[in-house]
């Protein structure tokens, strides 16, 4: 074994970060891929989860994506984030589902606070967490916020 993978071992150097099973505990985001998915300096891809943002990928544009993924990389592009995983580690395209937080905000639930993506739950990963996120997307529906605005989006995709 390598000394600092030793070295993690021991419980007082907490520091060393090894995240949990499903992946990193902190790591800087080299790319924004879009509103809801971002790449880790390591090459990891991350699927935020409880939320879906309007898709601009694989020739898809939807109405407010291109916002939402500004928004995104905005927040997290070049930084380090925090990240936090539930119960399943990745999805069927082998991206790690996590929580992501910047500077103490987590980016999951902002993102549908300010209107830039609907919730999505799929269990068992979010079943704790769904009441919180969908009454952040109540608030932003009622507020008009983002893609919610008056004449924004025709459609909103990621209902």
């Amino acid at each position: 074994m390598k000394l600092a993978t030793l070295l993690c071992f021991a419980p007082a150097l907490a520091a060393c970060n090894t995240g949990s099973e499903c992946g990193p505990g902190k790591a800087v985001v080299d790319r924004v891929i879009d509103g809801d998915t971002i790449v880790l300096d390591s090459g990891e891809k991350i699927r935020y989860l409880e939320m879906n943002a309007p898709e601009i990928t694989n020739g898809h544009n939807d109405c407010y994506g291109q916002e939402a993924a500004q928004f995104n990389s905005d927040l997290v592009l070049g930084k380090e984030v925090t990240l936090r995983y539930d119960v399943d580690c990745t999805d069927k395209y082998g991206r790690l589902l996590a929580y992501v937080s910047v500077g103490g905000r987590e980016v999951n639930s902002l993102l549908v606070e300010r209107g830039y993506a609907c919730v999505l739950v799929i269990p068992p990963n979010g079943a704790d967490r769904a009441d919180e996120f969908n009454a952040l997307e109540n608030v932003a529906k009622d507020a008009g916020a983002g893609m919610w605005g008056d004449g924004v989006c025709q459609v909103i995709t990621c209902e």
